[in-house]
């Protein structure tokens, strides 16, 4: 059982999170049958008192599979090209072999009901039922105590006692999740000025499309080197010389400062598309499914506004659709928690990267993890689609309690089983904080069934030929403020991608090569970084902006699915879950998977100050000496946020993503790296 203390250390928090080995796909041992364990993030929080015992809620409550061992054994057949059954993916009558009995499932329902729980439904296989009830129902159902908690200034509820259903039928019950509030959130990132935080001047369509993209966002962002000299205000000493490559992006024909973002043409030709296209390979006959809570009224409006702006095919009621699958909740609450930005960006490039898919976009009725949950089972009964983007995440691997890693698990499972694939991405975060990738991966890309997308940079080489793709992980050190600043002052990390070692699930057999006991993830990578990032078109007050510097591994997610989308179109079949089959494509002689290798500059931004105790030299790596886990590689630049001798200016770094490092091979950055455009479509759909 979890402890009762408080526990602050990352070292212990793994050790309670660990417990023991576990198998794949079977629960930790200090979570005993039928027994839903305290959340370890309750540990950590302020106890705020019992909740209302009016309190709504909806709970999903997973019933135990029939032979789970099978049924593991079976899917991961279907996964290995040794075996009989490789890609014969299963029916809902295959998959009856190994759900829960009709009896286990009467008399869970039956034990919910009599404490005075509703069945809102019952999943088709039975794998799950879905309730609604007061708090003081569910407390009194599942003998255990719910409070309203607090951590890091975020309030939720939480049930701070083991549960486990009444009744003998406690027993058959794997998981239930509405227990603790988990709340997902989206991993879009903004491109912002790190001294001030303000973001790209929003630009209004009508003006956007007057001086057109040319006239707002350039790829051309790291300038050659230059020396640039910082001096401090009535003071000879200290100066400041520094050498190096400029992130500068040129100005506009009016003297704006152009963002540094990609067009969609030029994305599709980075990634190698533009060959895919030729040949008819554009997603045509596929569906791109994007799970995304709430929605937002001028989804296709804004996205036309963008295809236009970027010449592409335009969304109708043909190619583009919108399912709420608990009913249409208020848009106005999406909107004021940010979910409009996160779908514009998902199906504006989704759409950019495969012209020809479907867009279906599936909203939930709120964020919290078990209105994703239903959300996700309704698309695997509906066979919605067999590649899904997902561009949230709940929480660390090392702090989602059992219950939410292993609901989410089943659900995975159980789409792996019938040749879906769900992309999720990895976060925008790093390590969290953690100091360590052991712990730092999110749930639910975390899962081995699941496909977690990682993130890079793509920056323009400043000789003039070619681009630089690295690992997404941005520093900053201030080398000026308003004049010198001596000694430089680092600021620290910005952001990058998520990833890491679950402490929760073992390694599957298609990452037995990696080192680790635990699922590293994530498996694949794509642009992330919003400092070379990508325009969107959202609708705010009724006024139609294109938006420049956005970002995330909300902006992975998309592009890999739409990627996958095309390559299931070549096949002319499901393709299954994509990290086994991009972890067979790694390493080998047909250049499908393009390995992201750490790189340096050969001219990062280096510096001498001068002051009275006489000159200092400052090398690449003493910038980011306080955030610097690893001497590999990163590009450093100056970055002149204001210009002049008394002006702002920072030493930024691309490259630098917490405690997780990019290497040769799989890394916790990239995974095992990009798709290499027809090359992989065709390698992966064979």
């Amino acid at each position: 059982m979890l402890s009762s203390r408080r526990v602050n250390t990352v070292g212990s928090w793994v050790a309670l999170a660990c417990a023991g080995a576990m198998s794949l796909g079977v629960q930790p041992t200090f979570a005993a049958v039928g027994i839903q364990a305290v959340s370890p993030v309750v540990q950590k929080a302020s106890d705020l008192g019992a909740v209302d015992p009016a309190l709504e809620m909806n709970l999903t409550v997973y019933v135990n599979s029939h032979n789970q061992a099978a049924f593991d054994k079976a899917v991961d057949a279907l996964y290995d090209p040794e075996s009989a059954t490789y890609h014969q993916w299963m029916t809902d009558q295959d998959l009856a072999k190994y759900a829960p009995t009709a009896a286990d499932v009467t008399a869970v329902e039956k034990e919910l009901q009599k404490h005075g729980l509703s069945v809102i439904s019952t999943d088709p296989n039975g794998f799950f039922v879905r309730v609604h009830g007061t708090a003081a129902q569910v407390q009194q159902a599942f003998q255990t105590q719910i409070h309203n908690l607090s951590v890091n200034g975020k309030t939720f509820f939480a049930h701070v006692q083991n549960a486990q259903l009444t009744g003998t039928a406690g027993s058959l019950v794997g998981s239930v999740v509405g227990l603790t509030q988990g709340g997902v959130k989206p991993m879009y990132k903004r491109a912002t000025n790190p001294r001030t935080g303000a973001a790209p001047a929003p630009i209004s369509m009508s003006k956007a499309q007057a001086v057109g993209l040319g006239g707002i966002i350039t790829t051309r962002c790291l300038q050659p080197p230059a020396v640039e000299e910082y001096t401090t205000a009535g003071a000879s000493l200290p100066v400041g010389v520094y050498f190096g490559t400029l992130y500068n992006p040129p100005l506009n024909a009016n003297g704006i400062q152009l963002v540094c973002d990609f067009t969609a043409s030029q994305l599709q030709a980075h990634y190698g598309l533009t060959a895919a296209y030729k040949q008819g390979l554009n997603g045509a006959g596929q569906t791109i499914v994007l799970l995304e809570a709430y929605g937002y009224p001028t989804m296709m409006q804004d996205a036309n506004a963008f295809s236009t702006l970027m010449g592409l095919p335009l969304l109708n009621n043909t190619n583009f659709s919108v399912v709420y699958p608990e009913g249409v909740p208020n848009p106005t609450v999406g909107v004021l928690l940010g979910w409009d930005i996160e779908i514009a960006l998902d199906i504006q490039w989704a759409h950019s990267m495969a012209p020809g898919a479907k867009i279906l976009v599936v909203a939930t009725y709120g964020q919290d993890s078990e209105d994703f949950q239903a959300s996700m089972n309704y698309i695997i009964s509906n066979k919605l689609g067999t590649v899904v983007s997902d561009s949230w995440e709940e929480d660390t691997d090392l702090f989602a309690g059992p219950a939410e890693q292993d609901s989410f698990n089943t659900i995975l499972k159980k789409a792996a089983a019938k040749g879906i694939s769900f992309q999720f991405s990895s976060g925008d975060g790093g390590d969290d904080g953690l100091g360590s990738p052991v712990g730092s991966s999110e749930v639910p890309s975390n899962s081995p069934y699941a496909t977690g997308v990682g993130g890079t940079s793509i920056l323009n080489n400043p000789s003039g030929t070619g681009q630089w793709e690295v690992g997404w992980g941005d520093d900053v050190t201030y080398i000026a403020l308003g004049g010198v600043v001596d000694p430089p002052l680092p600021l620290g990390f910005l952001g990058g991608a998520g990833g890491g070692e679950s402490v929760y699930y073992a390694k599957p057999a298609w990452q037995s090569k990696l080192s680790g006991t635990g699922r590293q993830s994530p498996d694949v990578s794509a642009l992330a970084d919003p400092y070379t990032g990508v325009p969107i078109v959202i609708t705010a007050q009724g006024i139609q902006y294109l938006e420049a510097g956005w970002g995330g591994t909300s902006l992975a997610s998309p592009i890999v699915t739409a990627i996958l989308a095309i390559a299931t179109q070549k096949a002319g079949k499901a393709l299954g879950q994509a990290a086994p089959l991009v972890a067979s494509l790694a390493g080998g002689t047909t250049g499908a998977v393009t390995d992201i290798l750490p790189l340096t500059s050969p001219t990062n931004l280096a510096g001498t100050i001068f002051d009275s105790n006489g000159p200092t030299y400052y090398s690449p790596a003493s910038f980011f000496a306080p955030f610097l886990y690893t001497t590999q590689g990163f590009i450093s630049v100056d970055y002149p946020l204001s210009p002049g001798p008394l002006g702002v200016a920072g030493a930024f770094a691309f490259g630098i993503d917490s405690s997780l490092t990019v290497t040769t091979g799989w890394d916790n950055v990239t995974g095992y790296g990009v798709p290499n455009g027809l090359t992989f479509i065709n390698a992966i759909s064979k």
